[in-house]
């Protein structure tokens, strides 16, 4: 197809973020927006770019004392009748339009239009981020090619609707199981219930308080919730098994091993299995790139309620940020848009981080 994304579209983050939701990248069909991107890139003449599947990284090599990594994931979630993009007023609607597209328009646009950063740059644009992690381009570059990332500080584009959102929270999800014995219904009493037995398990939960922590001025609260349960064997039998799978958000300063000791705490004396995890993020905000940052946002930042791939950054031992126009409330949702002043206002506030002085 003739790319959209033409001289005159890259230099409008607006014009840009329309013509990137346009093209329909559900994750796992990231190829057509990547070579779209690519072949910006490439005609660029102060940038080496790379590709690695539907990944496309470009770098400035201006020998500047710090380097700093843009970065955005090019896939959205399925379409739900939210495609192409449609204009209403100040707002733009669309899949991806908040999440995050928006974004990706940030990092796009100043590729093209900024060659002399005030720092080296590298603009990674990146597949396979709303699905498992063993698409996710990031993950997949980090270990085939981990110096593409090499760098001192990180923005992460997602939506945080212009406000910085240092860090993120790990997850948890775990197993919690109560056993019984089988037994006719009619003759319950000799058997033993084991889904009655999980309401000590829900009374744990429902009286749980959680935690609030602050890290250098982010305020972080956790959160532990059964997300699923399941048990039974027949509509005549007393079940011997139940299983309530519970999500654990915890705050970036514990680590995995740090949040099962607390869940096997909450749940003394009952069988429980981590399922999966993924550690969070400190806010590393001491970083001298991202106080030059904080400063030309000129707001104070909170903390990430959620997880996001900062987390892979810090992994890495890459300070990172979250930052991006989009409303992170709406991603996702079929009416998913943005504010048109969003993207200008944010695209500004990076313009004048990145030009030199």
């Amino acid at each position: 197809m003739e790319n959209p994304l033409t001289p005159e579209v890259l230099a409008d983050p607006v014009a840009l973020t329309r013509a990137l939701v346009d093209i329909e990248s559900v994750s796992l069909n990231e190829k057509a927006i990547a070579d779209c991107v690519e072949q910006v890139l490439r005609a660029v003449p102060h940038l080496t770019t790379h590709r690695y599947g539907n990944t496309v990284m470009a770098r400035t090599d201006l020998g500047r004392a710090q380097r700093v990594v843009l970065a955005g994931h090019l896939d959205t979630v399925p379409l739900n009748g939210n495609f192409p993009s449609s204009m209403r007023g100040d707002l733009m609607y669309g899949c991806g339009t908040s999440d995050m597209k928006s974004g990706v328009a940030y990092a796009l646009h100043l590729a093209v239009t900024l060659p002399d950063p005030r720092y080296d740059v590298t603009y990674f644009f990146y597949e396979g981020e709303e699905i498992e992690q063993k698409y996710n381009g990031l993950n997949l570059v980090a270990e085939a090619h981990p110096e593409w990332l090499e760098a001192d500080f990180a923005v992460l584009l997602e939506p945080t609707y212009g406000i910085v959102e240092a860090g993120c929270q790990g997850t948890m999800r775990a197993v919690v199981t109560t056993v019984g014995e089988r037994a006719h219904s009619a003759r319950s009493w000799h058997g033993v219930n084991a889904i009655h037995g999980a309401g000590e398990v829900l009374r744990r939960l429902a009286a749980y308080e959680a935690r609030r922590v602050t890290l250098d001025g982010c305020a972080y609260r956790e959160g532990m919730n059964a997300v699923r349960i399941h048990g039974g064997v027949a509509g005549n039998v007393v079940p011997d098994r139940c299983e309530i799978e519970v999500n654990y958000r915890f705050a970036p300063d514990r680590d995995p091993a740090q949040a099962e000791a607390h869940l096997r705490e909450v749940f003394d004396g009952y069988a429980l299995t981590v399922t999966d995890v993924a550690a969070g993020a400190l806010p590393g905000l001491d970083a001298p790139a991202a106080q030059e940052f904080l400063a030309a946002v000129g707001a104070a930042p909170i903390g990430k309620l959620g997880w996001t791939d900062v987390a892979r950054f810090a992994a890495m031992g890459i300070p990172a940020l979250n930052f991006g126009p989009g409303d992170p409330n709406l991603a996702h949702h079929k009416d998913e848009h943005v504010e048109i002043s969003k993207i200008r206002d944010g695209a500004a506030t990076l313009h004048r981080w990145l030009a030199p002085a």
